[in-house]
């Protein structure tokens, strides 16, 4: 059975700060995933918002090159990423990470592969030419798009600390641990 709810904490759902909300979703991912709960069980939209931010911080971060290195070229993380930003209307975005990843299809598996195996910073050709700092030039902005879309969510709850734990025990069957 789903866990067919999107859950965030008050504190986050009025915070000023849009990476709040995201940060409070990453949260209840996170701990479902230490409960042992199969990401097939998790709330869809909740996790593609959780990896449309990891795409977002690791190209800010270390641009694509960096996304692409330490997901290891995820064909279904792709997928996901590239569906969110058509859900959050990120046309330029979308554009973008599709110019991108063509360029990283067009690559050959040879030279993809001897990218996986090398280090990603110092002198490295191949990432210099996936990386496109055209990213930090759009308009959209990704985490403000992010938690909008997280925030009217059909499905979101936004609940007290207590009320997420007590949500996410009973889906688990069992008390979970406070840290």
């Amino acid at each position: 059975m789903e866990f067919g709810r999107i859950i965030i904490s008050e504190t986050a759902a009025s915070s000023e700060n849009p990476q709040d909300v995201i940060n409070s979703n990453i949260l209840v991912i996170n701990l479902m995933r230490e409960e042992k709960i199969d990401d097939d069980l998790i709330h869809e939209d909740a996790l593609m918002s959780y990896y449309l931010d990891y795409y977002t911080s690791q190209y800010t971060e270390g641009n694509f090159a960096q996304f692409v290195y330490n997901s290891q070229w995820n064909t279904e993380l792709n997928e996901l990423i590239e569906e969110g930003l058509q859900l959050l209307g990120a046309e330029k975005h979308l554009e973008l990470f599709q110019k991108q990843c063509k360029k990283v299809k067009l690559m050959s598996s040879v030279k993809r592969d001897k990218f996986f195996k090398g280090k990603l910073e110092g002198v490295n050709p191949v990432r210099d030419l996936m990386n496109n700092d055209t990213f930090f030039e759009i308009e959209e902005n990704l985490v403000q798009r992010n938690a909008e879309f997280l925030k009217s969510h059909p499905d979101l709850e936004v609940l007290s600390v207590d009320d997420m734990f007590a949500a996410l025990e009973e889906f688990v069957g069992h008390e979970i641990k406070r840290e």
